[in-house]
């Protein structure tokens, strides 16, 4: 089966075409946490099938690296997009996630999708922490997040794991959880964020919708103006444009999408008989 790598910020995917023979995405379900293994495996953070539905429209479905499905990743989307363009040709296209019929232009490297409103938009919550009571933010950009802002001086090489496992399962969240964005105010329209994603239960070199959200949040308090550069830990930038009043607002979001690798994967691995 062939495959294709690609990264959006660091976010690395394994991506397949949907159209290249019938039952493609039942193949590969339970394969995915072989593929994505980072020692007998591809490599990734996840998996995406893109199937062609239309003229410049396609169906996305995306698996974390633990073999979970999500409704949505923004940075697996953006890789889509880029998949959809070398393979189709498209540059402008409807590509159908889990969370909504997302429209994506492709530009070289550079891919913006326009995301609808967040849902479930709460209140700043306080919520008991190793180490103290952390301040957050809960929202949904097709998957939920929760946006912590922190002023550490040490930013890019504090260890979160102190900090993030407990945040991702609090029991004062929704069952299922969060990924967790902390994010510090580096400018006037910069912020600098750090993601703990569920699903691959870690730290992520990028987490685009979670970049999206922790971009609306610091907008909507007024701690940066639009449009957000958001710095990720991968050292690519993101950026965030609000189409509208935030945090309740459709937006743009833009930022590379970037090859890696083509090949074949190997029958045995697809059927778990290596690692």
């Amino acid at each position: 089966m062939r495959f294709a790598k690609l990264h959006g910020a660091g976010n690395d995917f394994l991506l397949f075409d949907g159209g290249a023979g019938p039952g493609v995405a039942a193949a590969l379900r339970p394969a995915v946490s072989r593929l994505c293994h980072r020692r007998f495996g591809l490599g990734a953070d996840g998996v995406l099938v893109v199937t062609p539905t239309a003229a410049a429209a396609a169906r996305i479905d995306y698996w974390n690296s633990d073999g979970s499905e999500a409704s949505f990743c923004a940075n697996g989307t953006r890789c889509a997009a880029s998949f959809a363009a070398a393979r189709w040709g498209w540059r402008e296209m409807t590509l159908a996630t889990g969370y909504a019929a997302v429209a994506a232009t492709v530009e070289g490297e550079r891919v913006t999708l326009r995301l609808p409103a967040p849902e479930d938009v709460r209140p700043w919550l306080e919520l008991a922490a190793p180490g103290g009571p952390v301040r957050a933010r809960y929202l949904v950009v097709g998957v939920p997040h929760l946006v912590v802002r922190v002023s550490w001086p040490d930013f890019w090489e504090r260890p979160l794991a102190p900090h993030a496992p407990a945040l991702r399962a609090h029991p004062e969240l929704p069952p299922g959880g969060a990924n967790v964005s902390f994010a510090a105010v580096t400018g006037a329209r910069e912020l600098a964020v750090r993601s703990w994603e569920r699903g691959i239960e870690g730290e992520t070199l990028s987490c685009g919708s979670g970049d999206a959200a922790a971009a609306l949040v610091a907008l909507a308090d007024g701690w940066v103006a639009a449009p957000v550069a958001v710095a990720t830990a991968s050292g690519r930038v993101l950026t965030v444009e609000p189409l509208g009043p935030p945090p309740e607002c459709p937006l743009r979001f833009a930022g590379p999408a970037e090859w890696v690798a083509e090949g074949t994967v190997r029958p045995e691995l697809l059927a778990g008989g290596t690692g």
